[in-house]
């Protein structure tokens, strides 16, 4: 089921994500997930979230600032279920686009992002991890401007 964040959420939602940061991004120090947690852990009741929670357990959750996915995490055991999948379903029904960033080191999640149908739009420096990612975009349907 996916549901609207809560607040009693936190404690469960951030144990996922520092989990799964420190096992998708081998390539960055686990220091730089630890350093971040707290500022984190202030935003993700700032942002509009979702979480997927099956028996009463939070399994993955997504994070949206606008039309910008800060995140997509699955806890480890429940990864290649679909839970993503269906996370980033939920909040493409409520958005004509999407963006997000994603390190290009990350093949699997580039993977995962390209064929739910985003693309590349630029590459750049993460400047707090030296490490290159990608601006990924996705549009639904064409849009047309309506006549003046």
């Amino acid at each position: 089921m996916i549901r609207k964040f809560e607040k009693n959420d936190l404690d469960e939602v951030m144990s996922i994500w520092m989990n799964a940061n420190i096992e998708a991004h081998s390539f960055i120090e686990a220091d730089y997930w630890k350093r971040n947690f707290d500022s984190v852990r202030k935003m993700i009741p700032e942002a509009e979230v979702f979480v997927s929670e099956i028996d009463g357990e939070i399994n993955g959750f997504i994070g949206m600032i606008d039309h910008y996915i800060a995140g997509i995490f699955v806890r480890n055991s429940d990864r290649s279920k679909g839970i993503g999948t269906s996370l980033l379903h939920t909040v493409k029904q409520k958005n004509e686009t999407l963006s997000l960033q994603v390190y290009k080191n990350n093949k699997k999640a580039v993977l995962f992002y390209q064929n739910a149908g985003f693309k590349i739009a630029a590459e750049e420096m993460d400047e707090d991890t030296s490490e290159m990612e990608y601006k990924m975009v996705w549009y639904q349907g064409v849009h047309v401007c309506p006549k003046q």
